[in-house]
């Protein structure tokens, strides 16, 4: 007799009777269900909640240890590339900052910041410069500067940029002059006096129409000799080197109103590390 007619008898009458080979990977049960992807979903649902609640422990448990024991997790913890020091300055004078303490790195920080303000455009006002150099100058070089500064930013050299005697752009026109620091070195240091060059990029020209001179990209390093003076680092004296220069890049060049609208919308920075 076969397997329907012995355990089916009504199945028996309405089908013909079948031979059955049950091969060798089919249960060895006839009565055991077949496999139900409903049931293996729920166990591997079961489990990855299990391996998620045990990482969240574990976890705890480390960040427990770390504050029991004050020191920071590996990730928390600086990294060598990135920017190191101290906070920022809160202090300004005539909107440069000012109060850097007396340390090798607030000798960088005022180097820095005191790049950013003599390659700004106030350099080509007269009376801009001359408020940015009182300010970061030191007592006994501060006529001997600006005088050296005004023969610089002589108004033949305005007239050659496309700029009035006050330094300011034709109307439909914007000037621009920034500088970004990109690094800083300590060349030499004592608590009073400290020699810095403040690796920069730089941004010149008179975005326009009819502008003369474009805005172009520029490398260059300034070397800040400073002193120690009034519980702050005061400049005594400036020189600036072409480069380091990195290759140029791919990138499509802007047109002048791109360019003129990203000055206005993106404001300059003070820098201290």
């Amino acid at each position: 007799m076969s397997y329907s007619e012995e355990h089916d008898d009504t199945r028996a009458r309405s089908v013909p009777a079948q031979t059955r080979t049950r091969l060798p990977d089919q249960p060895s049960s006839p009565g055991r269900p077949p496999h139900s992807p409903g049931r293996s979903l729920a166990a591997i649902v079961g489990v990855v909640v299990l391996l998620v609640a045990a990482i969240i422990f574990a976890n705890q448990a480390r960040d427990d240890n770390d504050g029991a024991t004050g020191e920071e997790s590996p990730e928390n913890q600086a990294q060598p590339t990135s920017p190191t020091g101290e906070l920022p300055v809160d202090g300004s004078t005539n909107g440069i900052p000012s109060g850097f303490p007396q340390t090798e790195q607030g000798a960088q920080s005022a180097a820095a910041n005191y790049a950013v303000a003599l390659g700004g455009t106030g350099m080509f006002n007269p009376t801009e410069r001359a408020a940015i150099v009182n300010t970061i100058s030191s007592a006994d070089t501060r006529d001997e500067l600006l005088a050296s500064y005004d023969a610089d930013y002589s108004p033949a050299l305005n007239a050659d940029i496309g700029l009035d005697a006050d330094g300011a752009a034709p109307q439909g026109a914007t000037f621009v002059n920034r500088t970004l620091p990109i690094g800083s070195t300590i060349d030499s240091y004592s608590p009073t006096n400290a020699e810095v060059s403040v690796w920069c990029s730089g941004l010149f020209g008179v975005a326009g129409l009819d502008s003369r001179n474009p805005v172009r990209t520029s490398w260059f390093t300034m070397r800040l000799t400073l002193v120690w003076e009034d519980s702050d680092w005061k400049v005594v004296g400036t020189e600036q080197t072409e480069g380091p220069t990195p290759v140029n890049g791919d990138n499509r060049i802007s047109g002048a109103e791109e360019i003129a609208e990203a000055v206005e919308e993106f404001g300059g920075f003070t820098y201290a590390r």
